[in-house]
C-alpha cells in the first residue's frame, strides 16, 4: 500500500472508514479489509464501535505494528482532564496501548483551543497516540492549531469529493506539512450519478467511484471511503493500476460547486467555512 509521509508520520493513502458500522458487521469488513491488504483503518469515539474495531484487529492475521489505527476524540471532551479521560477510554474499547493517530473530531469554540491542544500534545507525550492531528479545522484555525501545539499536527481530516472546493484549507495544510485525509471521498455514493466521472471512468474500465478516488490519491491525498459491502472494498483499493491525465484532472475539478458539502454539523455549529 503507499504511503504519504507528514512530520514522521506514514499514512497508507487508502484507507477504510468505519462510521455507522457497528457489531458484527463492523468486525467483519474490519478483518476482511485487512485480509485484502488494507492498512490503515479510521474510527472515533462517537461511532459507537471502537470495541468491534479493536476486536477485529486483533482476530486479523495481520500484525498490530501493521495497520496504521486513527481514533477522534468528540468536542464535549476537549476540556483538558476530559480529553486525557477520553483518550484513555478509547484505547480501554480498543483493547491498545496506543493508536497511530489521535484527532480532535471537531472544532469546539466553546473550549480554548490552548488548552485543548496542550492536552491533546500531553496524550501523545504520555504514549498513548504516536501521532496528532486535527479534523474538520479551516484555514484560520489550522495556523492557530500550529502556533499553539508543541507537537507536530500531522493532518487535518476533512471532506473532500470533486463536487466540494477545499482548495483553501488544501493549501493551508500542505504550507503547514500536514497531510489530507479525506473523508467522504466519494461524496457518500454520489460519485457513481455523475456522468463526468462515469465517462472518464469508461475509459479507463473503471467506476465513477473509483475515478473519484483516484482523483484525490493522485494528488497525494489520502482517502478512507466508508462501506458495508466486500465488493466495494475491493474496488476501493483497486485504483492504483491507472492514471488520470492531466485533462481528466482539471475536468473532475470544476465538478466542485456552492452547496457541494455534505457533512455540515459540529459541538456547537460549524465553524465558517472556507
Amino acid at each position: 500500500m503507499q504511503l504519504v509521509e507528514a512530520k514522521g508520520a506514514r499514512i497508507p493513502l487508502v484507507g477504510l472508514g468505519t462510521w455507522e458500522l457497528r457489531g458484527r458487521t463492523c468486525g467483519r469488513i474490519v478483518e476482511q479489509a485487512l485480509r485484502l491488504g488494507y492498512r490503515h483503518i479510521d474510527t472515533a469515539e462517537m461511532y459507537d464501535n471502537e470495541r468491534d474495531v479493536g476486536e477485529a484487529l486483533r482476530a486479523s492475521v495481520v500484525g498490530r505494528d501493521e495497520v496504521f489505527l486513527t481514533t477522534k476524540i468528540w468536542p464535549s471532551h476537549f476540556a483538558p482532564h476530559e480529553l486525557e479521560r477520553a483518550a484513555k477510554g478509547s484505547l480501554a474499547r480498543l483493547r491498545l496501548s496506543e493508536v497511530d493517530l489521535l484527532l480532535l473530531h471537531w472544532p469546539n469554540p466553546r473550549i480554548p483551543l490552548s488548552e485543548t491542544l496542550g492536552a491533546l500534545c500531553k496524550v501523545k507525550q504520555m504514549g498513548l497516540a504516536r501521532h496528532i492531528g486535527v479534523s474538520n479545522f479551516t484555514v484560520s484555525l489550522i495556523a492557530e492549531a500550529v502556533r499553539l501545539a508543541s507537537e507536530p499536527l500531522v493532518c487535518n481530516q476533512i471532506e473532500m469529493h470533486p463536487f466540494l472546493d477545499q482548495s483553501k484549507v488544501t493549501a493551508a495544510c500542505r504550507a503547514h506539512g500536514m497531510a489530507i485525509v479525506a473523508y467522504s471521498p466519494i461524496a457518500r455514493g454520489g460519485a457513481k450519478n455523475d456522468a463526468l466521472l462515469a465517462r472518464i471512468g469508461a475509459a479507463h474500465g473503471k467506476s465513477a467511484a473509483q475515478v473519484c478516488l483516484r482523483w484525490l490519491v493522485q494528488q497525494g491525498i489520502v482517502v478512507i471511503p466508508r462501506t458495508s459491502r466486500i465488493e466495494h472494498l475491493e474496488a476501493n483499493c483497486a485504483i492504483f493500476g491507472f492514471e488520470l491525465s492531466a485533462a481528466e484532472m482539471a475536468e473532475i475539478g470544476s465538478l466542485a460547486h456552492r452547496g457541494g458539502r455534505i457533512v455540515d454539523y459540529a459541538y456547537s455549529g460549524s465553524p465558517k467555512w472556507d
